[in-house]
């Protein structure tokens, strides 16, 4: 139904590009920390998704720590913008046309929203002009909790601010929202996924089937607005403290994950989730 693709696990080498093709996974978002983002080798990741056929689909702006980077802080913002212009200027001189972008980080006090809100707008804006002169678009990826972009409103109003902007949604973010309405309210913009299932209480970044997510409605609505973007997992192979496992997922996890919600199979359950 649709390519396979994966957001860095928190690392990227050679290996990751071997093992992605070996398992049919075809493209990759490249998404580390900050630290690691600031090594790396851009020339290597061209080589390597040469060598082994893998798409570089997307590149996650780094987000964290709060503190130093965030679009709509106004004592932070235009430190963050050029901070941020700086990866797509290395990413589209590898081929990278899509940038995924936290419009805030957290918590936001209510009080300060609209505050927050109009800044965050302003510097999407700008960081839409930076990529389309370089070939490039922002995506703005549904975020929970107190951040801006919390529900389909929320990323509706900060797209509205450039026709450029694009969205990223991210299936286990939404804590306030029905995925469907989600994807309904948001449509075309919708471009790229960060897959995970979760618990509806909080983000968890389980492996679909882990989780409480209605895969088969998601897939629906997604061919109901005719995306055509890659099924992208944003999983770490090592679990998160709130689920226990027996092993740490690999690539060809993700890929018979997705071979079995492609087919509407039984989703093949790895993990136990944790009372929380």
């Amino acid at each position: 139904m649709y390519k396979i693709g994966l957001s860095t696990p928190g690392f990227v080498n050679e290996e990751l590009f071997k093992s992605c093709r070996d398992s049919g996974i075809t493209h990759l978002e490249i998404s580390v920390s900050k630290e690691l983002s600031e090594r790396l080798c851009f020339d290597e990741l061209k080589k390597w998704s040469l060598q082994y056929g893998i798409t570089l689909w997307s590149f996650h702006l780094p987000f964290y720590p709060f503190s130093e980077i965030d679009i709509s802080n106004p004592s932070i913002c235009e430190q963050s913008y050029e901070y941020l212009c700086t990866y797509i200027d290395k990413g589209t001189k590898i081929g990278i046309d899509k940038y995924i972008i936290h419009a805030s980080g957290e918590p936001i006090d209510e009080a300060d929203r609209r505050t927050r809100m109009e800044c965050a707008k302003k510097y999407l804006s700008r960081l839409a002009d930076y990529a389309e002169e370089r070939g490039a678009v922002i995506c703005v990826e549904n975020l929970p909790r107190t951040c801006l972009g919390r529900d389909s409103s929320d990323i509706l109003e900060l797209l509205d601010s450039d026709k450029r902007l694009l969205a990223c949604f991210d299936t286990n973010h939404l804590l306030a929202e029905d995925a469907i309405k989600f994807i309904r309210a948001v449509g075309k913009k919708i471009v790229t996924l960060h897959v995970s299932d979760y618990d509806f209480v909080d983000e968890r970044h389980w492996l679909p089937g882990e989780g409480l997510i209605d895969w088969q409605s998601i897939l629906g609505a997604l061919k109901e607005i005719g995306y055509c973007g890659p099924w992208l997992y944003e999983i770490d192979f090592n679990p998160p403290w709130t689920i226990s496992r027996d092993r740490d997922l690999c690539c060809e996890d993700f890929a018979k994950n997705a071979s079995e919600l492609f087919s509407g199979a039984p989703l093949t359950v790895i993990g136990k989730p944790k009372a929380i």
